[in-house]
């Protein structure tokens, strides 16, 4: 008994207001449904998530750039058609030259 009488416990440790935010700090850090790791994981979907649309809206000014540029130009139109989807005019024959396969 004499151990237990030595040690002095300080008073704000037995203030009930203080016992009471520490259980709720320990509640909303770890045991609530959206704890600290969850809005960690979720922040970092969202850095995820931003640089994903920043990138599509670079490749969509980029599309909507090229489009205007093939309307632009019936020669251009022309050559992307022939590039791109292998179109030929009817007095034409279209050779496709593939790459020799690596060995």
């Amino acid at each position: 008994m004499s151990l237990f009488k030595s040690i002095r416990i300080p008073r704000y440790l037995k203030n009930k207001f203080f016992i009471t935010a520490v259980a709720f700090v320990v509640w909303l850090a770890f045991l609530d449904k959206t704890n600290l790791m969850y809005q960690y994981q979720f922040q970092s979907e969202v850095n995820k998530l931003e640089g994903q649309k920043e990138f599509f809206i670079k490749e969509i000014k980029q599309t909507k750039e090229e489009q205007q540029e093939l309307l632009s130009s019936p020669e251009k139109l022309e050559k992307f058609a022939r590039e791109k989807y292998y179109m030929k005019k009817d007095n034409e024959d279209l050779f496709i030259m593939a790459p020799a396969p690596q060995q």
